[in-house]
């Protein structure tokens, strides 16, 4: 798996993730109370936090798409 995603990617998705899972799970927020939303959030959480310590997006690599520099 090549990296294919740049610092500020990095950062945005880890931070992104990261409240989406605090929200989803300790939130009082009105369109997470389905637990259907609360646990789809902590996935995309999830996914993106992920993502973020591999480096590596799948979609961007059928998209084409990298967001680093390339080594």
């Amino acid at each position: 798996m090549t990296p294919n995603i740049g610092t500020l990617d990095r950062a945005a998705r880890a931070i992104l993730g990261a409240a989406l899972v605090l929200l989803a799970l300790a939130g009082d927020l009105a369109f997470l109370a389905a637990p259907a939303m609360k646990w789809a959030a902590v996935a995309v959480g999830v996914v993106l936090i992920l993502t973020a310590g591999f480096r590596f997006c799948p979609l961007y690599r059928v998209l084409g798409v990298r967001t680093c520099r390339i080594q």
